[in-house]
């Protein structure tokens, strides 16, 4: 018998289309859509628009009970954002706020206070949630785990395209350095780093069209939600 929410938990770095997989399944089956990376990039933006010192953990936390207010909504092309009745979904494109995000969510302190933030949306019918260590950390009960991954040029490729698509213009060899970057964070970081688990489906889409990517994870997790 289900007492908790089912969730399925989509992790991999960054530019490798875990927002795309996330939104998608969650149409298909009509679950909420968690995008564990929007909710950082929003304290970021609240960080930056308070002047916070973003090297101070300390002076970070209070900000975490600005997202209490976040929501978005997965649209065709985009996710809107509203942060205190404010639309940021531009503002979350943006290198700095990755960066900062990025950066922040370093703190072992900080993200143990997220974590309330990001388990609010654990609601039925279902979560459908992606970022780095939706599977390890924040839903380590998922009944489905997806560890999507492709190399850093096909990423970069895809983000800048993303980008673009959003009327940012980016350099690829910069970005692709910055990609590479973010990927050494996130690997070496002592908490949270990202990794994958033993019952995790692991995609390897480097070669793959999104299409294909999504037909495979979808057949996978309705396998799985019968077995639940």
């Amino acid at each position: 018998m289900i007492t908790k929410p089912p969730v399925i938990a989509i992790d991999g770095p960054s530019g490798v289309g875990k927002g795309t997989l996330c939104k998608e399944l969650s149409k298909k089956l009509q679950w909420y859509a968690l995008n564990s990376g929007i909710i950082y990039r929003a304290l970021a933006i609240a960080a930056l628009h308070n002047q916070v010192d973003i090297s101070a953990e300390e002076a970070l936390i209070p900000l975490v009970s600005h997202l209490i207010n976040l929501n978005f909504t997965p649209h065709e092309k985009e996710i809107k954002v509203i942060l205190a009745g404010k639309d940021i979904s531009m503002k979350i494109h943006d290198q700095q706020v990755s960066d900062v995000a990025s950066r922040v969510a370093l703190f072992p302190r900080l993200r143990q206070k997220m974590l309330s933030v990001q388990h609010s949306f654990r609601v039925f019918p279902g979560l459908v949630a992606e970022g780095r260590d939706m599977g390890t950390i924040v839903f380590p009960d998922a009944c489905v785990k997806i560890f999507l991954d492709a190399n850093a040029k096909a990423r970069t490729h895809r983000r800048m395209l993303q980008l673009q698509d959003n009327g940012v213009s980016v350099n690829f060899n910069q970005l692709l350095s910055q990609i590479e970057e973010r990927d050494e964070r996130d690997l070496h970081r002592s908490i949270s780093p990202l990794i994958t688990t033993d019952d995790a489906l692991i995609i390897d889409s480097t070669n793959m069209s999104i299409q294909k990517v999504i037909e495979i994870a979808l057949h996978y997790t309705r396998i799985q939600l019968a077995k639940a």
